[in-house]
């Protein structure tokens, strides 16, 4: 998947500054794409050139102007031919913690132990921000509701697997820090 991509599926929301779009990424997009403000910056004004996106200058008082972009029909025609494409392989999980754990009974565990917790206090961070973020995409409706009157159910969808992606990691964090813990301790005896 490209950037432009995820740049177009938030501008499905309606239209945005690049610095919205960047708060975006972090809020709703990071639990499956990320990306730098300045990679953002870059790939609009690609996406512009090519026709995908249009900006308009909005002025501002007390703080420079900024540039708001919005998808043109062919940005929309992109996302159609880019939603019935097949997607390929799923992603591989690539993540030097776990090539740590994998040789941690020959390492340092306290250290791995260490970078575990700070990884499980990452995800609970994460998890709370879209839990947040879970409140008020549902509006005190439930789930039923909520499908049933919502004009896009889409940004739901990746939010909810994005809170199951952090469940398990500190799921798995917790079982993983057990263990070390057990392992540490029965070599010091």
């Amino acid at each position: 998947m490209a950037l432009r991509n995820a740049v177009m599926a938030a501008l499905l929301d309606g239209e945005a500054s690049g610095y919205d779009l960047a708060k975006g990424f972090d809020a709703s997009l990071a639990n499956f794409w990320t990306a730098t403000p300045q990679q953002l910056y870059r790939e609009l004004d690609r996406m512009e050139r090519e026709g995908l996106v249009t900006a308009r200058v909005v002025r501002q008082e007390r703080r420079p102007d900024k540039r708001v972009f919005s998808l043109t029909e062919s940005g929309h025609a992109a996302l159609r031919v880019y939603t019935a494409e097949p997607d390929g392989r799923p992603t591989a999980i690539r993540d030097g913690l776990l090539v740590k754990v994998q040789c941690a009974d020959m390492g340092d565990i306290t250290a791995v132990h260490a970078q575990i917790a700070e990884r499980v206090e990452w995800a609970q961070a994460k998890l709370a921000r879209y839990e947040r973020l879970r409140e008020r995409l549902l509006q005190g409706r439930d789930e039923d509701e909520f499908f049933s009157q919502a004009h896009r159910v889409g940004p739901y969808l990746t939010l909810l697997r994005g809170i199951a992606f952090e469940e398990e990691n500190i799921r798995w964090g917790k079982t993983a820090q057990r263990v070390l813990e057990a392992r540490a301790k029965a070599s010091a005896i």
